[in-house]
């Protein structure tokens, strides 16, 4: 059974798919003109933005996806992704 702070520990996917997730939110406020929609795409997106950074922190290079993760970082702008790309495939 996972223990309540593995629970709360932030995750590289999770925060991807949250900002994926805000971003959508975001485009759909602003095709449609809802403030709201907009405003909670933007606050998912600086949240997944956090989240991202803080489980970079703790993430162990060796365990990347080296250079197939830092052509996607480069591909969708992802300035994260490229740094943890261009770090795990570099040999310890």
């Amino acid at each position: 059974m996972p223990s309540q702070n593995n629970q709360q520990q932030p995750s590289l996917l999770g925060g991807h798919a949250e900002y994926i997730k805000g971003a959508t939110e975001s485009t759909i406020g602003s095709v449609t003109g809802s403030q709201a929609w907009t405003s909670s795409g933007e606050q998912a997106k600086a949240h997944a933005v956090d989240a991202m950074k803080a489980a970079s922190e703790k993430r162990d290079p060796s365990h990347g996806f080296g250079k197939a993760e830092q052509k996607l970082g480069e591909v969708t702008g992802c300035e994260g992704m490229v740094k943890e790309g261009a770090a795990s495939e570099k040999p310890e």
